[in-house]
């Protein structure tokens, strides 16, 4: 019998090796796809000490305050965008009011994240950045007047940003306008 290369043996061994892997990962899939035995432990109840509830803005009533924002703002001549996020900042619906600068997307995305984030005005949380200047550090955010929370019982349950007007104080005036179609 021939004595093999280190080089051929190391093939070898490799080839082994990926047969029997190959093999055991085939009768993992395999197994792992059987029916539970009557043993197995199935999903079971926990105490509610160890679990949260938290209320989000449906779709529907996203839609309704970024209408109510991007109305107020077409009253008064302004081009604006409104943007809608939830409670973890994830974008629900925006919506870019025709002859809106290509900026203010972005920005009103940022600033509806910005405002959940802390459950306060953006306009207030600019005026913190003299105190804390590296706030605005923080990714995603945006620290000027136009967003405001949404809250539910004190806590925050969604985000308006609108961004596109002159000033920071009108574009919250009609994220404003957003959070009070809400109430109605």
């Amino acid at each position: 019998m021939e004595k093999l290369s280190r080089r051929a043996r190391m093939a070898t061994c490799g080839a082994a090796v990926v047969a029997v892997a190959g093999g055991t990962f085939g009768a993992v899939s395999a197994n792992a796809s059987a029916p539970a035995s009557a043993g197995a432990a199935r999903s079971a109840d926990v105490r509610s000490t160890g679990v949260t509830t938290s209320s989000h803005l449906t779709v529907d009533a996203a839609v309704k305050a970024a209408r109510a924002a991007l109305d107020a703002a077409e009253r008064e001549g302004r081009r604006v965008t409104v943007a809608v996020v939830d409670r973890d900042g994830n974008t629900v619906v925006t919506l870019r009011g025709d002859g809106a600068g290509p900026q203010s997307y972005e920005s009103a995305q940022r600033k509806a994240y910005t405002a959940v984030s802390w459950n306060a005005p953006t306009s207030e949380l600019a005026g913190r950045l003299a105190q804390v200047p590296n706030l605005k550090d923080i990714p995603g955010t945006l620290f000027l007047a136009g967003g405001v929370p949404v809250a539910v019982k004190g806590a925050p349950v969604a985000g308006i940003g609108v961004a596109g007007a002159p000033t920071g104080d009108l574009d919250e005036r009609f994220a404003a306008a957003g959070v009070a179609a809400l109430s109605r």
